[in-house]
């Protein structure tokens, strides 16, 4: 299941957001508005949650959430834009910026990190 995160993650987000994968999460994150989508098989999935729920594509860029080792990675299809002057994969340099590192992180490392989660395994397990 896709869910747009716009504060933290509850448990039973997370919980739906790692269903389709397992051990990590497909997110788009709007570096504009400050919010993400998480979930699905695909980035391209959650570009389109957050393209219909108001996002604009110019500020969309894909990413993944590692719950086991608390990270983020930084590699999608979506990312490659020509017309952005980035024609790699990685959103990286836009990405890492601190207020939306800081924001795209906050929003996931409370959940797993001492919640009611526990560790991030018992996500698929419980529920």
């Amino acid at each position: 299941m896709i869910c747009i995160i716009q504060n933290r993650a509850t448990p039973e987000q997370m919980r739906q957001m790692l269903e389709a994968l397992g051990i990590y999460i497909k997110l788009a994150v709007d570096v504009e508005r400050r919010i993400l989508a998480g979930g699905g098989e695909l980035h391209t999935d959650c570009e389109l949650v957050l393209l219909d729920d108001g996002s604009e594509q110019v500020n969309v860029w894909g990413a993944d959430w590692y719950p086991l080792r608390q990270t983020v990675g930084y590699e999608s299809l979506i990312n490659i834009r020509p017309s952005a002057n980035n024609r790699l994969m990685s959103s990286r340099k836009t990405l890492s910026c601190e207020k939306t590192s800081t924001k795209l992180c906050s929003l996931f490392w409370a959940t797993f990190n001492g919640n009611k989660l526990g560790h991030p395994q018992s996500a698929l397990s419980s529920g």
